[in-house]
């Protein structure tokens, strides 16, 4: 089996694009029972981290919809070399981002997924 005998993933984020970020925070805080907010932008991108929820605002987010999910890991390195080993394709990074180091990779079945580091505690 490849990867690592630690666990490398922290937590997975499902990704929802929406039109209004503030008016979509509350119910996803509702939903999650999260009180923190996280708000960020990547590029034209702007996005709100609320629980196990990701929302991108829709207007400048239509190059970030192809993801299925974004995958917070406590290592970038072991997330390239099992997806290279497994046939897939790293189609950006590693490279820094608002977040931390960050990747966006293609798997063998042609899914897409966002890799972000996140300290390790």
């Amino acid at each position: 089996m490849a990867g690592a005998a630690v666990p490398n993933i922290a937590k997975v984020l499902a990704r929802v694009v929406v039109d209004d970020l503030d008016k979509a925070i509350p119910l996803y805080q509702a939903l999650s029972g999260a009180e923190e907010v996280q708000k960020f932008g990547h590029g034209p991108v702007k996005l709100a981290s609320v629980g196990p929820f990701l929302l991108l605002r829709a207007e400048g987010a239509e190059g970030y919809t192809d993801r299925t999910a974004t995958i917070l890991v406590f290592d970038v390195a072991p997330v390239v070399r099992d997806i290279e080993l497994a046939g897939g394709e790293i189609i950006e990074g590693p490279s820094a981002g608002p977040n931390g180091e960050r990747l966006v990779a293609r798997h063998p079945d042609g899914s897409v997924f966002e890799y972000i580091a996140v300290p390790n505690g």
